[in-house]
């Protein structure tokens, strides 16, 4: 019989954060069987839960902003990665004032804490955690994007973002160290997992495999993405739970090799092939390039011999992670970056080349200069467009199913797919970005057949079904940059108004004045579509 060797599953190396004081109140110290104990107050808790997710919702880390300078600067790029990460680099510069963040899907709040056995909590961490979680979502200019399920189809908003997730480990020591996450539904769509052979462990098969998966992601979940890659697994949870930590580059400091005691590491030669692999697809930061990814983390795990879990997932171009911890020296954040307009260009004449639309002509006129120009083609638009996202395409589509027609506003505007966080105090609109057009596809036909929905504006790409349907009825899909929230709230929206469906909150249906509102020409009226051989 062998001895017994306890191997950690995730030997982490030492930790490089570069982390800000943020208090020395609510911790003590004390003693207990002659043992030093740290004692954190739930004050403590909850206003550290307050400020990451404040901070995180604001600003990014340097090394997101590094890397999309890259592309700003890389003489390789194409001039639409250019054009979406400067964009990127503005939404940052804006959102790092504080009052617009930096998406208006401010997420599900996750929360990952390692309690060491001599952290001393008299009171519940989770409940202390979702209270800063809350006071988070209420002072600020965040959207609440949680539902409660009344019955088993029937649902309500619980109108504070709550409930977080929250998941409390016991380890050794006298910290407490924590990961906060503000994961969006776009990118969080994006998580696959596979449940695989032995047959995939070989390297063509492997690679081969997982290119046509990242194919596979589209962009509706906003690129240039962190890619996460996890191979193996003790359970399919474990393997998928090890995606996000991934993306999140919580794992970095793993080993790089791996051994017989079975403990995670990174393959970083494989990173730097997924990596090449996703710059030759073509599909770009959304609309065509090189960028489609800014990095990969590949992480191997141990794995039952009859199971092969591979998972796959992205953290979004709104990357949204940092780590804190309580010592004895006090309370610390991870240091995000304040000063991003130092990324900026001198020179930005982005704008020059794009085509404008007038979106006050007639729907007819919109389309007639629309078919004009090919696909991929950049263009601003000004004017009025109506809002409408998944609550409110039900309810028109239900119109229809009782023999009405649907409103003429849905027919004589385009159609925005999106909704806005909460309204900074003097401005018209708060972040507000598009959401994901593959939602709204199974509507699309039968609302064009009637005469809306011709010119529709989203993130992502779209169904076959729906290129049909507007090479049929002389639609157009227009896509939206996926990221820049808070751009388009503060700089590019002009006036908001609610038509119908107020009850609705973020559901309802809006006239928005836009002016200079960015956008690519995805789908046109001839049966061309963009993505069209990049995407599976």
């Amino acid at each position: 019989m062998s001895d017994f060797v306890f191997q950690e599953m995730f030997p982490l190396g030492d930790d490089a954060t570069e982390y800000r004081l943020l208090t020395q109140e609510h911790i003590s110290q004390g003693m207990y069987n002659d043992i030093p104990m740290l004692h954190v107050a739930p004050e403590g808790l909850i206003h550290l839960t307050e400020t990451a997710f404040k901070d995180v919702s604001h600003l990014y880390r340097t090394s997101h902003l590094e890397l999309l300078k890259e592309i700003i600067d890389d003489p390789d790029s194409s001039a639409n990665d250019r054009y979406v990460a400067l964009e990127l680099m503005k939404n940052a510069v804006i959102s790092a004032e504080g009052e617009f963040p930096m998406c208006q899907d401010t997420g599900t709040a996750i929360i990952i804490g390692k309690k060491g056995q001599r952290v001393w909590t008299d009171f519940s961490d989770e409940k202390a955690i979702a209270q800063g979680v809350f006071h988070a979502y209420q002072k600020h200019n965040f959207r609440y994007s949680q539902l409660a399920p009344i019955t088993l189809v029937e649902e309500k908003n619980t109108g504070n973002n709550l409930p977080a997730q929250i998941e409390l480990y016991a380890v050794d020591g006298d910290e407490y160290h924590f990961l906060f996450m503000a994961k969006g539904g776009g990118s969080a769509n994006k998580t696959r997992l596979f449940q695989e052979t032995k047959a995939i462990l070989t390297p063509e098969s492997l690679t081969n495999f997982i290119k046509e998966k990242i194919k596979g992601l589209g962009t509706s979940g906003c690129p240039p993405y962190h890619l996460g890659v996890v191979i193996g697994g003790t359970s399919a949870e474990t393997n998928l739970k090890t995606v996000k930590l991934a993306t999140a580059k919580y794992l970095d400091t793993l080993p790089t090799t791996g051994s017989h005691t079975a403990h995670a590491f990174r393959d970083m030669d494989f990173e730097d092939t997924l990596l090449n692999i996703s710059r030759e697809l073509g599909i770009g930061a959304q609309f065509g390039g090189k960028y489609f990814c800014l990095d990969v983390r590949v992480i191997r795990l141990p794995r039952h011999g009859a199971s092969v879990p591979i998972g796959i997932g992205v953290s979004c171009s709104a990357d949204r992670h940092m780590k804190a911890k309580i010592t004895r020296k006090g309370i610390f954040l991870e240091k995000l970056d304040s000063n991003p307009s130092r990324f900026l260009p001198a020179d930005d004449d982005t704008d020059e080349s794009a085509v404008r639309i007038d979106l006050n002509k007639s729907m007819d006129d919109i389309r007639a200069m629309l078919s004009r120009y090919p696909v991929a083609t950049r263009l601003l638009l000004t004017g009025k467009m109506v809002v409408a996202r998944d609550i409110a395409h039900a309810k028109l589509q239900e119109r229809l199913d009782r023999g009405n027609d649907l409103p003429g506003y849905f027919k004589d505007h385009i159609i925005y797919y999106a909704g806005p966080a909460k309204t900074p105090k003097g401005y018209p609109s708060g972040s507000f970005g598009p959401t994901t057009a593959e939602r709204m596809d199974p509507y699309v036909p039968g609302f064009q057949k009637t005469g809306g929905s011709l010119v529709m504006l989203a993130k992502g790409n779209r169904a076959k079904s729906i290129t049909r349907s507007c090479k049929q009825f002389g639609g157009f899909y227009l896509g939206s940059i996926g990221g820049p929230a808070a751009r388009l709230g503060k700089e590019c929206i002009t006036d908001i108004e609610t038509i119908e469906y107020p009850e609705l909150g973020m559901e309802a249906i809006f006239r928005i004045t836009v002016k200079d509102f960015p956008a690519f020409i995805v789908v046109d009226d001839k049966g061309n579509d963009f993505f069209e051989g990049f995407l599976c």
